[in-house]
């Protein structure tokens, strides 16, 4: 491929995330987190426990979970066993458990009990992929560091010829080059939205998406 139409194509694919953006951004204005949190640790806790599980079942786990451990250092020193069983029905609640136990004595021991506001340390705690950074820095901090990159949006930004990417990371700088900083919070939660409303995974429901005549519609 000539370098003129490396610059078209790429033109192109810009024009058309134009769109896109613009579109979600009418269809779902009011777009949030899914997961009920009242401050960044809780997120945190409540994002560990999402993997591989809905976001009402965690909802419905969290508020006496919250409730019980209220702190940082509550977590770090919980039973193991006690904490399995009141997040069980989360599934895969010993490695979870782990998970939470570790990151919780971290945050006690050397960061006061408080979440780091900061991608590069809040990343290298044991537990918190990028992913799970994005969601507690942007969603419970305001602070754009990144687009998350879920099972919706990584099927959609595919599906809507945004990226070609199958690794979350790199469908995430791919996202970066054509979605404007102030709108990568956002962003996230409409394309999430989108995903649960009418780009479902099973059958999704082109006739009625108003991305309709935009979308490339790959599978």
């Amino acid at each position: 491929m000539s370098t003129r139409q490396k610059k078209t194509d790429s033109a192109r694919s810009h024009s058309g995330a134009e769109e896109i953006l613009s579109i979600l951004a009418k269809t779902y204005p009011e777009a949030r987190c899914f997961l009920d949190f009242k401050n960044p640790l809780q997120l945190l806790i409540a994002t560990i426990l999402a993997a591989q599980c809905t976001d009402a079942r965690v909802n419905q786990v969290t508020p006496a979970l919250f409730k019980k451990y209220p702190t940082a250092k509550d977590f770090a020193t919980a039973r193991p066993e006690e904490l399995e069983q009141d997040i069980r029905s989360t599934g895969f609640f010993r490695q979870k458990t782990k998970s939470i136990i570790a990151v919780c004595k971290e945050l006690a021991e050397k960061h006061k009990g408080q979440v780091p506001a900061d991608i590069d340390i809040l990343t290298n705690l044991r537990g918190v992929g990028r992913k799970t950074a994005n969601v507690v820095l942007g969603t419970a901090m305001g602070l754009p560091t990144g687009i998350v990159v879920d099972t919706h949006v990584k099927r959609l930004a595919f599906r809507m010829g945004l990226s070609e990417e199958t690794d979350p990371e790199k469908i995430e700088r791919d996202l970066m080059k054509v979605v404007p900083e102030d709108q990568w919070i956002d962003f996230g939660h409409r394309m999430t939205e989108h995903g649960r409303k009418i780009c479902v995974a099973r059958k999704p429901k082109c006739e009625i998406c108003p991305l309709d005549h935009c979308c490339p519609k790959k599978e």
